[in-house]
Order: structure tokens, then sequence, then C-alpha cells
């Protein structure tokens, strides 16, 4: 610990609360990025505690430390390398065996510990007690009680963990052994590798790991050798492959001992509420109208309430604010005026009215995972996501897809496997974020007057099955029938917390906000000057030019070069098709934008526009993301490839269609 200066990391199995505590102690005070090198999110935070300027790293949520997936390699290789002060370890106290299994492998890393014991009061639900001091005595290290969701041990935690950080451990903690019939074994290995160990590993812990099988460190330690004694370590793993079955036996053991006079199991027979709630919440059948119910009124309270005020954002806000620029800049260029308020105001205003949709669908999404039932969502819908070679964790990003498709290709981090989250990746552009099911709101009506709500769920329903076909052939096709496990815990139902939820929805719409003051504004003001150089006039300009030139395509689909534009249009930001229609179609002597539409384009080519709007290729933001979670520039064209294919035919097959429902 530097001067007044401590580094502390926050880790803990998923579920346990640990985003509750990272939140309560540092608030708006924090940064997301990710780990160097790594796919995984990176949270840190700063705060003064006691006098002490502490800079707090919420390591990722993880099982176990076998380096199995990037999440475990980098809670590991962070203790290994950083060496924080402490390590604040947290744990589910109705889950008190299990998560133990972590802290027995923290053990054996160069950092002192401290136990925040969360949930207290879900282990009391369930019918659990535990005694935290005795677990403390029996463990050797600080156990504070704690209710995160209502701020109860938040600040004890923090306080003992400062003490540590400037004192040091006070007692030597109870570490677990291997079973004692490979103790020799693990001896041996260590006199092999002693001294040759890089830094800043450990002896004791690489050789644990090479009894575990562990490939990264097998690799590591196979280079650090000399061959003849690396080849007496190979002999010795060889003839003691169950050796990893001993570790384990021997953490298990640990556990036993360290719980068995602190912890008093529920009696038999005890039905909790959790068991209840999952009667309905899993079953086959119900689960599925459950859900279908809670998105129901997730999209239903989203839109009643969204909507009039995104309305009234558009003609409360952004309209008069358009028209105070224009008086403003009424005695200056004209190019200047015309920047501001069609370029500027006109494209990133058009977004900002998309804030309150998207405000309340975050709500409601941080609502359903701090309760634990998106969990519960995930396993109803493992068995449709199988039939497409995914897993029910894909149904969580591609979820939040119906927000934003960015967190939803970022939140593809949650599926383990490297295939199915590749494929999670390529088929989240087809969920319809919120942009477009805006787009869809305000059209319909202008093309199909008489059944608008019809249209409108069709359409939505469209992206969603050509999902599920392009999953279906993606998973024969690109990863050959390859299977994907479903591994993933239910956690137990408990009350939210509003602060983590707030700061959540803050972080999202925060994110949401840079990008519109970025890149929409920049390809928002690059549209406005193609459609007014050279000439200022839109007839004669550049874009209009770009336009005519795609007409012929756009002709098998009904649409003029206008049509066109505001679809090319929508790849910088989904919502600049509305704005772009504007500007090109304007109401003018006629009426307004929505009787000029209505006479421009009939409801076939309507329905096609619609329909290519929905499956075409997503926004530029959309690519960047997919760009850096693939990290490959072929995955991101081919997803954009197939895209714009797929709705160049769907827009086509639209309008042939249309042409013989619609008069």
């Amino acid at each position: 610990m530097t001067e007044q200066r401590a580094v502390i990391a926050l880790a803990g199995q998923p579920n346990v609360g640990k985003s509750t505590v990272f939140n309560m102690l540092t608030g708006l005070n924090q940064h997301v990025g990710n780990w160097p090198g790594k796919t995984v999110e990176r949270r840190t935070g700063e705060l003064v505690h006691d006098g002490l300027a502490i800079h707090l790293v919420d390591l990722p949520g993880t099982y176990c430390l076998t380096a199995a997936s990037p999440e475990e390699t980098v809670t590991r290789d962070y203790i290994m390398r950083e060496r924080p002060d402490v390590v604040m370890v947290v744990i589910n106290a109705a889950s008190l065996e299990r998560n133990l299994y972590l802290v027995a492998e923290l053990l054996a890393l160069p950092a002192p510990l401290v136990l925040g014991l969360n949930m207290m009061d879900v282990a009391h639900q369930e019918g659990f007690e535990v005694d935290a001091e005795v677990l403390s005595a029996a463990l050797g290290l600080p156990v504070i009680p704690m209710v995160a969701s209502r701020n109860i041990g938040v600040h004890e935690l923090i306080d003992v963990a400062v003490q540590v950080a400037r004192d040091g451990p006070t007692v030597e903690p109870n570490r677990p052994e291997i079973e004692e019939d490979h103790r020799e074994v693990l001896a041996a290995i260590v006199d092999l590798v002693q001294g040759r160990v890089p830094e800043p590993y450990l002896d004791s812990w690489v050789a644990l790991k090479l009894l575990e099988g562990d490939e990264q460190v097998t690799d590591l330690i196979r280079q650090a050798l000399e061959p003849e004694r690396w080849q007496r370590v190979e002999e010795i793993l060889r003839d003691h492959e169950d050796a990893i079955i001993a570790v384990a036996g021997g953490r298990y053991a640990w556990i036993r001992r360290m719980t068995r006079a602190a912890l008093r199991r529920p009696r038999v027979g005890r039905v909790t509420l959790t068991y209840h709630l999952d009667n309905i919440a899993t079953h086959p059948f119900w689960g599925l109208v459950v859900l279908a119910a809670v998105l129901a009124l997730v999209f239903g309270l989203t839109y009643s309430v969204g909507g009039p005020l995104q309305e009234w954002l558009d003609r409360g806000v952004i309209g008069p604010l358009a028209d105070l620029a224009e008086g403003w800049l009424a005695g200056g260029p004209r190019w200047l005026a015309g920047l501001v308020t069609e370029g500027v105001i006109g494209g990133v205003g058009t977004v900002l009215t998309f804030l309150p949709i998207l405000a309340l669908f975050f709500v409601a999404m941080g609502i359903l995972e701090d309760t634990g039932y998106m969990a519960r969502a995930a396993y109803v819908m493992d068995r449709f996501m199988h039939a497409i070679g995914l897993h029910g964790k894909s149904f969580l990003p591609l979820f939040l897809g119906f927000g934003c498709n960015v967190p939803a290709i970022m939140g593809a981090r949650v599926v383990e496997s490297q295939r199915g989250r590749m494929l999670t990746i390529m088929l989240a552009p087809l969920v319809p974020c919120a942009a477009r099911l805006g787009i869809v709101a305000v059209l319909t009506p202008v093309f199909f007057p008489a059944r608008p709500a019809l249209m409108a769920w069709l359409l939505t329903a469209l992206p969603l099955v050509v999902l599920a076909i392009g999953g279906l052939l993606a998973h024969r096709v690109i990863f050959r029938g390859e299977q994907a496990a479903f591994i993933m815990e239910l956690p137990l139902y408990h009350v939210p917390n509003w602060r983590t939820i707030g700061i959540s929805v803050w972080e999202r719409m925060r994110a949401f906000l840079e990008k519109a003051a970025t890149v929409i504004m920049a390809a928002s003001v690059f549209v406005w000057l193609l459609a007014s150089v050279p000439t200022g006039d839109i007839e004669t300009s550049v874009l209009a030019g770009i336009g005519r030139w795609l007409e012929p395509i756009g002709a098998l689909m009904g649409l003029g070069w206008r049509a066109l534009v505001a679809l090319l249009a929508s790849f910088v930001a989904k919502e600049n098709s509305i704005a772009v229609l504007g500007v090109l179609y304007g109401s003018g002597p006629g009426g307004s934008l929505t009787e000029v539409l209505s006479r421009a384009i009939s409801p076939a080519a309507g329905l096609a526009f619609l329909v290519v709007q929905m499956l075409f290729i997503p926004c530029v933001s959309t690519v960047a993301a997919i760009r850096q979670e693939t990290g490959s520039w072929k995955w991101t064209l081919l997803n954009l490839m197939l895209l714009a294919v797929i709705s160049l035919v769907g827009g086509v097959a639209a309008y042939q269609l249309g042409v013989h429902i619609f008069p």
C-alpha cells in the first residue's frame, strides 16, 4: 500500500451481490471498459474512506479460477500480477458451501482476503442460519454479515478491508490442502519447478495448477523448464492423472470443516418461496406464458409511458430548439443555419427523442435482472435457443437488443463458448432495436391506416423469424452442428436494489448519449453536407446522385431514390430514416409529412421499405461493436454482407406480395 492510497479488489461468484457492493461504495465515480486484450468488462471506481484514497477494482464474477473462461483468467492474473492490498470476497450466505470453493482457490493467491457474507436475509428466508463469528474463527479471516441491497454491512466491510490494507492480516488463514495421498506428489513437483517459475507466479500455486491440468500454466512451465526437468514433471503428471480429484477433494473436505459449526441447513421438507415461484417460472409451458406476459408488460409500459414523453420531447423541446436556432442564425450564412438546424439538431435531436423509451426499457431490464427472473427466462428459452445452436444464456444479450443492438453484442460476453459467443453476435443485429421499433410505430399508420397494429406486430416478428432460420442455418453450415452445453445458476429471488438499477441505467444512457454526441452527430452532419453540395438544392446534390445511381435496385421494391437514401442514412443511426424522409420529402404545400409520404409511396412499396429497414445492415455503432467483440473484420464484413442480401431479398418479396394484397 502506498502512502494514504490502497488498491482493493472485489471478487465473487456471479449473482452474489458483488455489483451492488461496488455501486454502493463508488456510486457514479466509476469507469467501465475492457481488460487489456480481453472482451471481459472492466469496472473500476474511486472512493475515500477513513482518510484513505481507495482504487476499487471489480473483478469479473467467476465460480472458480481454472482459466476455462476469460473471466477466470482475468481474476487470477490480476491478483497474481497486480498484488492488490486486499481482496474483498462477496459470498452468498444462502449458497455458502458452493461460494467457499472460490475462497479456497483465492487463498492460494498472494493477497489477504476479507469476506462479505451477503444476502443474510435471503439465507434466513430459505431456512439457512450462518454464524459469521464462528465461520470467521474457522477460516482465520474477517467475515462481515451483510445485506448489501439494504446497505447493511457494506461500510463495515470496507472498514475491515482498510484496516487489513494498513496493518496486514492479524492471523494466518486456514488454507485447504490437497488430499493426503497426493501430498508427496505435490511436494515433488514443487521441488522440480522451484526457482524456475516466472514472476510473479508462486511455486506452490504453479505446482497445484499443474496437478489440476491447467493448460495455461502447463504451457508456461513447459517453456520455463529445461527439457530434462520438464520431462520428469510430465512423467509425474502422467502417473497421477487422478490428481485433480485429490485437489478438489481436499478443497471440499476443507469446506465441510469450515461450515461444520457455522452453518445450519433448513429442515428436511421445507418448501421455500423460490421453489414455489420456480414451479411456474421454469415450467416448460407455464414458464413461456409467464415470459410472454412479462415481455408484453415491459413493452406495453415502455411504449405507453415512453411514447407520449417521446412526442413531448419532439414537439416541446427539439422542435422549438430548431426554431430558436433558425431565428438566431437568420442573419448569418444560409449554410450555417442549415448545418445547425437540419444537420445537428435535426439528426441528433431526433435520436434524443428516443431517450424516454430507452430509459424505461433499461429500468425494466434492470429490475428483471436484479430480482433473478432473467436467469429463469434464459432457462425457459433454452429449448428454443438450443435448436439454433445456442443455449439459454444467449437469450439474455439477444433480449437486450430490443433496447439497442450495441449492448446486445457486448452482452454476448456472458456466453462462455467462443462458438456460441460468435453466433450470438452474428444474430444480434436481427433483433429489432428501439429505434427500428420506433420507425415502425411512426410509419405503419402512414402506409397501413386501416390496420397499423397488426402490421406493426408482423413487422416486429419478421426479423425474429429470420433470426431463428439464420441461426439454424449458421449452426448447421458454418459451425457444423456443434452443441453448446447449458450450465447456468438460477439465483434465489430477492428484492431489487434501486441504487444498483439506477447506476446501471445511467451507465447505459450515458453510453447512448456519448454515441449521439459523437458518431451520430458526425454522420448527421455528413449526410446534410451530401444533401447540400454543390448547389444547395437537394435535387442536384451529391446525395441525390448516389440515390439515383441506386434507383434500379429501388425499382425492384417500388422505391424511389429518396426512400433509398433514407435507408442508407439508417446505417449511421436507424433513427435517421425518419429525419431524412422529412428532409427529402418535406411537407411542402401539400400538407404534413404523413400526407406527402402516403401519396408518394404506395402501401406495397411502404411494406418493402419497412421490411428492408427491419432486416437492413445495423448502424455504424453496432458495426463497431461487432468488430470490437469479434476482433475480426472478416466476421464483421460477412455479417454485413449477409444482412444486406437478406434485406434486399426480403424487400423485393414484400413488394411483390404487397402488390397483390393492397389495392
